[in-house]
Parts: structure tokens; C-alpha cells; sequence
């Protein structure tokens, strides 16, 4: 659901809740578009998170750790001189919208007492983070927006700041029965429910209205002509209420393969049965959840820029070239052809004369000897066109071993871009891109990597885990670990593990010469088809000693051979199984 004035108020409720008193211990600015406030209130550290960013704009508490960069922007760092040591006072949410105030106690330039107010505008795409003076003056805005940028509200330092213009509609906690039946009889009988509940009442998500409409008639689209009118006020009044009351049932849906699809504070129902619903103690950690996985796309996404860029056009070269290839390949399949030709060529020079078009002769390579029609070049002599026969046969027999050579190069180029690209979809932080650019960079791809210079140093960091066995597990994390894992980390006893014919981590149960469980075994496959770009219910994971691995000359990083190796068809290790292998270690 979008983030509404409803979900506005639960959070600053929960806020207020446990922290009556924050004092900001931290500023850091992960993104562009968030900063995170570290507070502490007795006992409790949690950190404060805005997201004004135009995909996921929030205000919550978080306990998830986030990378920062190494340079703090010039945003953080006026942040950090105006609050780092401050406390907050208060929160409000002005009107009934999707807007939070923090009244901040702190000290001025010259060390006085003063108060400083943190807006957070939490509108789409226009969200952002304000910070007033004590006579509500713009001191700075994380996004500057000017006369050019809009004529009917600007956020500049030096201004005074102006809340945002809020729709003709009514507060919905200050309805009473009266007014909801006289809005309801007024509203277009044709149109739905849904639609009277959000162009009548603020704050409130298509999704809430969806879901009062279906709790009123069991359908989310019903026209109003169609629904009862006291049921519709009824289950209005209930939800109402656990507004007022603050009674709420954090709550994220799951599709049926686990992806979180939508959340919200209260129960969902609408969606029906073929979803998978959890429902958590608090909202921040409901929040976390379903924005997690979205936020480390996006951060993926603005800091890989570039190699998804390199890679998209590396393919498109690459199928291009495989394609020219390919149709060159086929036809160098003439060259048996070409050769016949020939033959029939040189063996009716008897009666062939220069200047002829073409002649008919008995095809004695086929069975039924059939007559066919051969052309000529009436330029050449009878024996130069057998002579040019034969040369073009040639050409296609030496085109059709270089090109399946090339072709088996174009294609194993393209499994390397394709393995790439699944390691970047799987990257967690941005050390892990860094590693895979310079991996790009090793691999020849130097000269589109534009200004990049190589660092000196890089920390290469493997999963590991620990099955349930006690044996410890490392999974590469892109294919310069995967080398690094195999050839110098393992030790020839211990076990290799990777998915069969498909892109994926080179996974290591180490175990230096001793045989684990076959539960061990099971879990180690399981990991190795969850770390790749295995599709399905069951994936074929080889699995073999090191000591049978062999990389061959010249090969791209993470490409390896090997035989003497078996083959498990497993089910891929659920996220919760990876959680719970990384919480035994």
C-alpha cells in the first residue's frame, strides 16, 4: 500500500511510544535520497529512517544496518552540526496528512539553547526532508526546490516554510454517522465504493478503501448503488476506531513464491486466499520486511549503473556476432555440395565447352541417380569451374572448424556476461559491485569501464555458513571468489559443490578430506542451487573433491572443468534456511 496519513500516524504513535525522548547519537546518509538518525532513549538504540526517495518514501524505526559511503554528503554533515547530540522533544502530525514534524532540542552556532524542527514530507515522488528554525525559516532542504522547479510551492533556505495545500476532503477519525450517510447519498450511485472513500475522505490508501469495500460486500469494485449503506458505516466505524484506539495488526502479504507483495497496519483480506499473510509485533519491523529486498534493488540499481550498462550492451554485441556466426556456419554446410559439383564437373569435361551456362548430368551420389541441372561461369574454362568448385569446398570445410571454434567462445562469453549479471542481481552491499566491476575490468573489459581505475586493495568477503552437521560452508559471491575459493582457499580433500550447466556460486563444504552426513551433503547442494540461476522445484547440483577441479588456460574467471564428479537433484535452501545456517555459526 502507499504510505498514507493513516500508516503517518501508527508510525509516529509507535515512535512516541518508545521513545518519549530520543536523543540523536548518529546522522549517516546511506542514500542519496535517506538519512538515518541513530537515537537512544534509556536502554534502546534504533535508528530513525527517512526515505524521501520517489519509489519507497517512508519515515520508520529500523534495526537493519546499512552500508554508508566512505564521504559523508554535504546534507549529512549539516545535519550532524545542527543535531548530533540533540534530542528530540516532541512529534506531531500536522492536519491529517502524510506529514511529520520533530521538534529538536539543541545549541545554536554560539552555544545557546534553541529549537530546530525536522520536517518530513512523505508525498511520492515530492517527499522530503526539511529542516526549520525556531520561526519555522527553510535552513536547508535534503531536495531544493525553486521557481523554476515549481511556481505554486518552493522549498529554499531563507524561506518560510508553507505546508503543502491539502485536498477539500474530510478528516476521516472526525465523521460521524450523519455526515458518512449524507456524503454516501450525495456521492454517484454508479461509481464504486472505493472510489467515495478516497475522493471524500484524506489520508486514507486505495488499498484501505479496497479492502473496507470488500469487508462491506465481499467485492472490491461494487458501485455504491450496490452496497448497504449501514454495513458500509458499520465496518467504516470499526476501522475508524482502530485508528482512534491504535490497535493495529501490522501485516505483510506474500505471494506464493515469497515475494512480499503489500503491507499495511491493519488485517488484509481482499486479496483473497492464494496469498500468504505474517503479521508482526511492531510496524517497523513489518517495514523492514517488505522493504528490505526493494531497497537493496534499488541501491544495486543506482550504484551498478554502469555495468548493467556494459553488460546489456555486451550481450546485444555478442548475440549479434553469435547470429552472423551461426548463419555462416550453415552456410558452409554447401561445402559436400560444392564438392559434388565438382566431381560431376570433372567428369564430363569430355563434352563440356567454355561459355556454357550450365549443363544436366546424372547425379550418381544419389541412390535413384536422378539428372540435375549444374551451373557454370561461362567466363572460366570447364576445368576452372571444377577448379573454383573444389576451392569453394575448401573454404567451407576450414570456415566450418573456425567458426564452431568461435562459436563455442562467443557462447561461453555469453554464459560469463550471464553469470555476471546473476551476481550483481544477488549483490548485498556496495563492496560487493566493487568487486565485480574490477572483475569486468580483469576480464577485458577495461576499455568500457570509462574513468575506472582499479583499487589497490579489495577485501573479498565469501558467505559462510555452517550446516547442521557443523561443517563450515563458503560461497562465492561473484566469479573472482569463486576461483579464489577453489584454487586457494579449499584444500583438495574438501567438497565442491555448483549447478549443473548453469550460472552460480562455487560453494565449498571444508571438510578437509573427511566425509560429512548425507545431511550435510543435502545442505550444501541446497545452497548451491539457492546461489544461482536455478529456476524450479528441483535443480541438478554436481559435487565433486577439489582436488578433481581444474581451471583451464586462459579460461574466464569462475569457469572451471571436471569429471569424476556425481550429480543431486535438491530443492533450493529457502531464505529462512540460510538465516537459520548463518545463526549457528
Amino acid at each position: 500500500m502507499a504510505f498514507d496519513a493513516c500508516m503517518m500516524r501508527a508510525v509516529l504513535s509507535e515512535f512516541s511510544a518508545e521513545f518519549p525522548e530520543a536523543k540523536i547519537e548518529k546522522v549517516l546518509q546511506p542514500r542519496n535520497d535517506e538519512i538515518d538518525m541513530m537515537i537512544h532513549h534509556g536502554r534502546t538504540s534504533r535508528r530513525l529512517v527517512f526515505n524521501v526517495g520517489p519509489n519507497a518514501p517512508r519515515l520508520q524505526l529500523s534495526d537493519k544496518q546499512k552500508e554508508n559511503p566512505l564521504k559523508a554528503p554535504m546534507f549529512c554533515m549539516l545535519l550532524r552540526k545542527y543535531f548530533l547530540g540533540a534530542r528530540i522533544t516532541s512529534v506531531s502530525q500536522p492536519g491529517f496528512d502524510r506529514i511529520a514534524e520533530f521538534r529538536v532540542a539543541c545549541y545554536d552556532e554560539m552555544g545557546f539553547a534553541t529549537e530546530k524542527i525536522i520536517v518530513c514530507e512523505i508525498m511520492g515522488k515530492y517527499a522530503n526532508l526539511i529542516v526549520l528554525d525556531d520561526q519555522r525559516k527553510i535552513l536547508a532542504a535534503l531536495k531544493v526546490i525553486d521557481f523554476a522547479s515549481s511556481s505554486v510551492r518552493q522549498v529554499l533556505p531563507g524561506l518560510k516554510y508553507q505546508i503543502p495545500a491539502m485536498a477539500d476532503k474530510i478528516i476521516p477519525l472526525e465523521i460521524d454517522g450523519e455526515t458518512f450517510f449524507k456524503k454516501l447519498s450525495d456521492f454517484p450511485s454508479e461509481r464504486t465504493g472505493e472510489k467515495f472513500i478516497t475522493s471524500t475522505y484524506s489520508g486514507i490508501a486505495t488499498q484501505i478503501a479496497r479492502e473496507l469495500v470488500y469487508r462491506a460486500c465481499g467485492h472490491t469494485d461494487t458501485p455504491v448503488c450496490n452496497i448497504d449503506p449501514h454495513r458500509f458505516y458499520a465496518v467504516f466505524r470499526e476501522w475508524q476506531q482502530l485508528l482512534i484506539d491504535e490497535s493495529y495488526t501490522p501485516t505483510v502479504v506474500f505471494d506464493k513464491s515469497g515475494k512480499p507483495i503489500d503491507y499495511s497496519y491493519m488485517d488484509i483480506t481482499y486479496l483473497g486466499d492464494n496469498v500468504d499473510k505474517r503479521t508482526y509485533p511492531r510496524l517497523s519491523d513489518m517495514l523492514d520486511t517488505y522493504f528490505e529486498e526493494k531497497d537493496r534493488l534499488e541501491h544495486i540499481h543506482q550504484r551498478a549503473h554502469d555495468i548493467t550498462t556494459l553488460l546489456n550492451n555486451a550481450e546485444a554485441r555478442t548475440e549479434r556476432k553469435l547470429g552472423i556466426q551461426r548463419q555462416s556456419l550453415l552456410d558452409a554446410e554447401r561445402g559436400e555440395e560444392y564438392k559434388k559439383n565438382a566431381d560431376l564437373i570433372t567428369a564430363n569435361l569430355y563434352r563440356l565447352e567454355r561459355g556454357m551456362a550450365s549443363f544436366r548430368t546424372v547425379d550418381y551420389y544419389d541412390e535413384s541417380c536422378p539428372e540435375i541441372e549444374i551451373k557454370l561461369d561461362p567466363r572460366l574454362t570447364p576445368s576452372q569451374n571444377a577448379q573454383k568448385m573444389y576451392k569453394l569446398y575448401n573454404k567451407c570445410k576450414t570456415a566450418k572448424t573456425v567458426l564452431t571454434e568461435q562459436i563455442k567462445l562467443w557462447e561461453s562469453e555469453l554464459r560469463y556476461l550471464d553469470s555476471v549479471r546473476q551476481f550483481l542481481s544477488r549483490a548485498e552491499c556496495e563492496q560487493d559491485v566493487i568487486e565485480i566491476r574490477d572483475e569486468l575490468y580483469r576480464s577485458g573489459y577495461a576499455s568500457r569501464l570509462r574513468g575506472y581505475v582499479p583499487p589497490k586493495k579489495i577485501t573479498s568477503t565469501p558467505i559462510r555458513l555452517v550446516t547442521s552437521g557443523g561443517w563450515e560452508l563458503i560461497v562465492g559471491r561473484n566469479n573472482l571468489q569463486n576461483d579464489s575459493l577453489t584454487f586457494k582457499v579449499a584444500g583438495k580433500g574438501d567438497l565442491w559443490f555448483h549447478t549443473k550447466d548453469i550460472p552460480g556460486s562455487h560453494v565449498i563444504l571444508l571438510c578437509d578430506g573427511e566425509e560429512p552426513s548425507e545431511q550435510d551433503y543435502t545442505e550444501a547442494a541446497a545452497v548451491a542451487a539457492k546461489y544461482s540461476k536455478a529456476t524450479g522445484d528441483l535443480v541438478a547440483v554436481d559435487y565433486t573433491r577439489v582436488k578433481n577441479i581444474k581451471k583451464p588456460q586462459g579460461a574466464k574467471p569462475g569457469f572451471v572443468i571436471y569429471k569424476t564428479n556425481f550429480t543431486a537433484f535438491i530443492r533450493p535452501a529457502t531464505d529462512e534456511q540460510i538465516a537459520a545456517m548463518k545463526k549457528t555459526k
